[in-house]
């Protein structure tokens, strides 16, 4: 059952809560993605917009239940009369959920929200440890499966790109971090650091991705001093674990002193991890410049480190890794283009779907082949912008 839907109630720019219907059941605007202008709100009105009965009264909820707590904790009027209905909807279960693509989009629309509020957010301590949970929780029963849909979303160009590199910096914090040592309190202070280390830049960091050109001088000063941004807004949101703060503001750092903003030589096991998370997501993500380096690449030089040494924790992190992790696409000796969907027991060899033919023509369904096989062995990575293709990822988890 649909709801219509009133979109002049939500503002531009800002990520819808739910997911936006055509009357016959065809998607408009994926839960997350903004209106960008009145001109896209006018096209999206001549479709008739709806949304499912139970995302409307969640949504309902959400705005009464938030209005009703501005109102209880006496905040200014100004901020009460500038809430608008684009608030965080909570997740919603019901017959049509396929798992974790919806999980983790919802987990995205969530992070995305109080990232893009910084200092604003309301209920922040709240808010982060209900995503933590659920996110850490998805890491130790899916990994695999998290992975792949993470990974699609940070080529997807349409999903806000800080709170997708937030996510998968997150999760590959979790995965290497219960093997070096680091107690579950470090660990939990790691992951949450890696969901906030750019909360001070969130906007710029966005409009970084979708930018071609050079990065201009307010924009230099903005990624220079973001730890020492982010650290701020994180205490005045009420963060008073010191490792937390200690790994956002030092998290470009270096162990020379070669980093930034202070120049300052660092040591801490989990601020290198964090480094290496942070970087390995930069660098396979697409720009709008460029396509983004081959996961392979990137995960050899973290293997060998910034002297071209082999690093344990680099070492590491290929362990849990691979070098092509789910979501990532590479191509086969048989001539074919493959999405990974697991990795394997080495690191080389993961599954792979075939989704492209050896002529370069798309496969009408994805075949699993064997990577292990040195007919289908994996030659190369491959840069999502060569892949013309899109990727099913619910067919792809319901088939592995």
């Amino acid at each position: 059952m649909y709801k219509p839907l009133p979109l002049d109630a939500i503002a531009l720019q800002q990520p819808v809560p739910v997911n936006v219907w055509d009357p016959k059941g065809v998607l408009l605007l994926r839960k997350g993605e903004p209106i960008t202008s009145e001109q896209h709100r006018g096209l999206l009105m001549l479709h008739g917009p709806v949304v499912l009965e139970s995302d409307w009264r969640a949504w309902s909820y959400s705005y009464t239940t938030e209005l009703d707590r501005m109102v209880r904790d006496d905040a200014p009027l100004k901020r009460i009369a500038g809430l608008t209905h684009a608030v965080e909807v909570p997740h919603v279960v019901d017959r049509d959920e396929a798992g974790p693509v919806e999980v983790w989009t919802d987990l995205h629309t969530s992070l995305n929200s109080l990232l893009q509020q910084g200092s604003a957010a309301v209920h922040f301590h709240e808010k982060l440890d209900r995503l933590a949970a659920r996110a850490q929780r998805l890491w130790r029963t899916a990994p695999d499966d998290s992975l792949l849909v993470l990974v699609q979303l940070l080529f997807d160009a349409r999903m806000g790109y800080s709170a997708s590199h937030a996510l998968l910096s997150a999760g590959l914090c979790a995965l290497v971090s219960p093997s070096t040592g680091l107690s579950p309190e470090e660990q939990g202070s790691l992951f949450r650091a890696a969901l906030t280390m750019n909360i001070g830049m969130t906007r710029t960091h966005d409009a970084m991705a979708r930018q071609s050109g050079a990065l201009n001088d307010a924009q230099r000063h903005t990624v220079r001093e973001h730890p020492l941004r982010s650290a701020t807004v994180l205490r005045e949101l009420g963060v008073n674990d010191a490792l937390w703060l200690q790994l956002v503001q030092e998290h470009h750092e270096r162990p020379d002193g070669s980093g930034y903003p202070a120049g300052k030589p660092v040591s801490l096991l989990a601020q290198r991890l964090l480094q290496m998370a942070d970087v390995y997501v930069a660098c396979i993500s697409p720009r709008q410049g460029r396509g983004g380096l081959l996961s392979q690449q990137v995960a050899r030089e973290l293997y060998l480190g910034p002297d071209h040494q082999p690093d344990a924790l680099g070492a590491l992190f290929v362990k849990h890794i691979g070098f092509y992790p789910p979501g990532s696409y590479v191509r086969l000796a048989s001539g074919e283009v493959a999405v990974v969907t697991r990795r394997g027991t080495k690191a080389n060899a993961p599954q792979v779907f075939a989704i492209v033919g050896r002529q370069g023509m798309p496969l009408g369904e994805p075949t699993l082949r064997d990577t292990l096989d040195a007919a289908h062995e994996v030659k190369a990575s491959l840069p999502p912008g060569e892949v013309r293709v899109v990727v099913n990822v619910p067919r792809l988890l319901a088939r592995r």
